[in-house]
């Protein structure tokens, strides 16, 4: 600024080259943040559906008449659990993931839900979710 109180345009184009970087770092960082929040609920849900598959083995390997109880939580949002063959399937939101259980192939389809509790039956059929 001068004297009279004018700015003179060599600050005006400084002014404009420091807002263009704050912007830039801010849509840098922003994006960042977005990815780091999708990779945490990827490895939450992740865990929830090896922590599932686990257990049905688990079941499957002990004797005839041994049950486990399976609460799936409610606080990680809606998901669908398809048990099928020797697959397990998890849907949220608009994605998708798949681990497979080594020797247990269930005859039945079952789908389990967040937030209800499912008991895990080894019967002489096999394995039973009810």
């Amino acid at each position: 600024m001068d004297n009279k109180g004018f700015i003179s345009i060599e600050y005006l184009f400084s002014l404009f080259i420091l807002i263009i970087i704050a912007l830039g770092v801010l849509f840098y960082a922003s994006s960042a943040i977005s990815s780091s929040f999708n990779i945490e609920d990827s490895v939450t849900h992740r865990l929830i559906l090896d922590d599932v598959a686990n257990q049905i083995s688990q079941v499957n390997s002990n004797g005839i008449g041994y049950s486990k109880y399976v609460q799936l939580p409610s606080d990680k949002g809606y998901f669908e659990i398809t048990v099928e063959k020797n697959k397990l399937t998890m849907e949220y939101g608009d994605k998708k993931g798949e681990t497979l259980m080594m020797l247990a192939n269930m005859d039945s389809k079952y789908k389990l839900v967040s937030g209800r509790s499912y008991m895990v039956t080894k019967t002489s059929e096999g394995v039973v979710i009810s």
